[in-house]
């Protein structure tokens, strides 16, 4: 977890920064929200979002590959607008990721209580006989 906020708190520090930075023309906000999406979806990426939210993951990369080309094109407005995009279903991939790991870490303790239940009781059948 501490990875998790990490990296969350730095992908807050680099938005805020490039955010701050952002006022100089209209190729830089568009510039900065392809920044922040592009690590957005290095976050998902490292938090197990490909193989967890393949269908948000290949959403996120396409949009971020249309904003790159958008702001290659110097349509900042698309850009900005597909960069926003990716940074969502970024979030979105990275939060059904978090979600599906917990998921599992919750079904494998219960299967680790069941067992301990199960041997309790044969534990405690042995004992009474």
């Amino acid at each position: 977890m501490t990875t998790i906020h990490h990296r969350y708190a730095s992908l807050c520090a680099l938005a805020a920064l490039l955010g701050l930075s952002a006022c100089a023309s209209d190729k830089t906000p568009a510039t900065a929200d392809v920044a922040v999406s592009r690590a957005a979806v290095a976050n998902a990426t490292s938090a197990g979002a490909a193989d967890l939210a393949p269908a948000e993951m290949q959403s996120a990369r396409e949009k971020l590959m249309r904003a790159n080309q958008a702001l290659a094109a110097k349509d900042y407005k698309t850009a900005q607008d597909l960069a926003n995009q990716a940074s969502a279903d970024a979030q979105l991939a990275q939060s059904k990721a978090s979600s599906t790991k917990a998921t599992m870490a919750a079904d494998e303790l219960q299967q680790s209580i069941r067992a301990l239940r199960e041997e309790l009781n044969r534990t405690n059948a042995t004992t009474q006989q």
